[in-house]
C-alpha cells in the first residue's frame, strides 16, 4: 500500500497505572501493553495515526485513563483520538461526565460495553437518553456487542437519529460456528441507517488458532457491500489481535482479501486511512495536548 494507515481501534494498558479486572480471565493478554510494545508491533508499517479505545479499566478510573492516554499522545503524536468510557445508563446524569470529556480535544466519542449486558440493555429509557445526549457534544457512540444483540441495536439506532454510531468488529459474528443468515440480514438493516459506520477489526480472534482468511471473506465482503467503501474502517484491535496473529499480519491479510474483492487503490485508501479521518474528524496536523 502506497499510503499511510489510520488505525481506528487501538488499545493500550498499564497495570501499574490502572486496574483492569478482565485481564485475569485472559492469560495471554494479562500484562501491560504500552507504547514501546506498540511501536515494535507497527515498526514495519506506515502507521500515521490511530484512535485509542477505552480498555476496560475500573469504571471509576475512566477519566484517569483518558488523562493517561493524553499524556501518551504527547510522546507519540500518532494518537489523534480517544474513545472514552461513559456510563450512559445514567441518562441525563451522565452530562457532567460528558462535559469533562469534552474539555479534552482528543476525545471523539464514547463506548459503553454492551456485549456483557442483556440484549435489551441498550433500550432502557435512561440509556437511550444518555446516547441521545452525545449529539450535543459531537461524540459518536461505539457499539461493542455480540451478534445476538443486533436487533436491539437496530432499534437503538432508529431511536437516536442524530447520533453517529460505529459498530465494532462487524458485531462479533460467531465465525467459528458459521453464524450467517441472521447476522447477514441484520447487518443489512443496520447499514441502511446513514449515520452508522462499521469496523473491520478483531475478526481473526473469533477462531483463535483455527482461523482462515477464507472463513472471513463472506463477512468482510457483505459488510462492504452494505456499508460501501465509504463507511468501513480498518481497526487492528491491538493487542487483542495477538491472540490469533500479529498487527502486521492482520493488515496484510485484510488488504489481500480486499484486493481479491477488486478493491481499487482509492478504495483501499478509504478503508485503511481516509474513512477513519472523516468518521472521527481527526486533525491532519499534530494536535498539541
Amino acid at each position: 500500500m502506497h499510503f499511510p494507515i489510520t488505525d481506528s481501534h487501538l488499545h493500550l494498558w498499564d497495570d501499574k497505572q490502572l486496574q483492569y479486572p478482565w485481564l485475569s480471565t485472559m492469560p495471554m493478554l494479562n500484562r501491560s501493553y504500552v507504547l514501546s510494545d506498540f511501536m515494535e508491533a507497527t515498526h514495519s508499517l506506515h502507521l500515521e495515526s490511530c484512535v485509542f479505545v477505552q480498555s476496560g479499566c475500573e469504571v471509576d478510573q475512566s477519566l484517569a485513563e483518558v488523562n493517561w492516554v493524553t499524556e501518551l499522545a504527547k510522546r507519540d503524536a500518532r494518537i489523534r483520538g480517544i474513545i472514552a468510557h461513559a456510563s450512559l445508563e445514567l441518562g441525563d446524569e451522565a452530562r457532567p461526565h460528558l462535559e469533562a470529556l469534552k474539555n479534552n480535544k482528543l476525545v471523539k466519542g464514547v463506548r459503553r460495553l454492551l456485549m456483557t449486558e442483556k440484549n435489551d440493555f441498550c433500550l432502557q429509557e435512561k440509556f437511550l437518553t444518555g446516547v441521545q445526549l452525545l449529539s450535543e457534544f459531537n461524540f459518536c457512540f461505539e457499539i461493542c456487542i455480540n451478534a445476538g444483540q443486533l436487533p436491539s441495536v437496530i432499534e437503538m439506532v432508529e431511536r437516536c437519529p442524530k447520533v453517529k454510531f460505529v459498530l465494532e468488529h462487524l458485531g462479533n459474528p460467531n465465525i467459528a460456528a458459521k453464524e450467517w443468515d441472521s447476522w447477514k440480514k441484520q447487518m443489512s438493516e443496520l447499514a441502511a441507517f446513514p449515520n452508522v459506520w462499521c469496523k473491520l477489526s478483531r475478526l481473526i480472534t473469533e477462531e483463535t488458532q483455527n482461523w482462515s482468511a477464507d472463513h472471513l471473506k463472506p463477512y468482510i465482503y457483505h459488510a462492504i457491500e452494505q456499508f460501501s467503501y465509504d463507511r468501513v474502517l480498518f481497526g487492528s484491535d491491538w493487542p487483542v489481535v495477538n491472540v490469533a496473529s500479529s498487527y502486521a499480519h492482520w493488515v496484510h491479510i485484510l488488504s489481500d482479501l480486499l484486493i481479491h474483492h477488486s478493491a481499487s487503490e482509492d478504495e483501499l485508501k478509504k478503508i485503511f486511512h481516509q474513512n477513519a479521518q472523516r468518521c472521527y474528524e481527526l486533525q491532519t496536523e499534530v494536535i498539541e495536548v
